[in-house]
């Protein structure tokens, strides 16, 4: 990571479960778009699975099946910025029998703004991210008017 720490845009992280260890390589011309359009600078990406006994395993690129292979294209993406640590507790989320990918990415997008906040002396003191099925319950609640989410069915 040669690039000036002053000059990075907000860095984030997902981790994404596959059930099944499915991971079917649909989402991945979207996240190499992303990076070649300079959307997002990819700084980590890493699997692993947790198998039915419970035991994490960090997976590598050439363990990955054909589905999954073109993901090759970000082979050494690594600032070293996940440890094993990280991949440990990645894995704890996950349910017995499933993989997950752990992805950190900045967001070059963002960049511009950041800088200008840096340079008049702010700094990001909290940030999150709501999810979408949060979202989608709360307009639920407010279209069924009881102000609780829809329980289906």
């Amino acid at each position: 990571m040669s690039d000036d720490i002053e000059e990075m845009g907000p860095v984030d992280y997902l981790v994404v479960e596959f059930p099944g260890n499915r991971m079917t390589g649909e989402a991945l011309p979207l996240l190499v778009d992303l990076a070649e359009q300079g959307t997002i600078r990819i700084l980590d990406l890493r699997f692993v699975r947790k198998d039915a006994d419970g035991s994490i395993t960090a997976l590598e690129f050439t363990g990955l099946d054909e589905d999954t292979a073109a993901l090759t294209v970000f082979d050494g993406a690594s600032s070293e910025l996940l440890g094993e640590d990280d991949l440990e507790e990645a894995g704890r989320a996950l349910q017995p029998g499933n993989a997950a990918a752990i992805l950190v990415y900045e967001n070059r997008w963002a960049a511009p703004f950041a800088r200008a906040l840096r340079r008049s002396g702010a700094q990001m003191v909290a940030s999150g991210r709501i999810p979408v099925q949060a979202i989608l319950a709360s307009l639920d609640a407010e279209e069924d008017g009881s102000g609780r989410p829809a329980t289906g069915g």
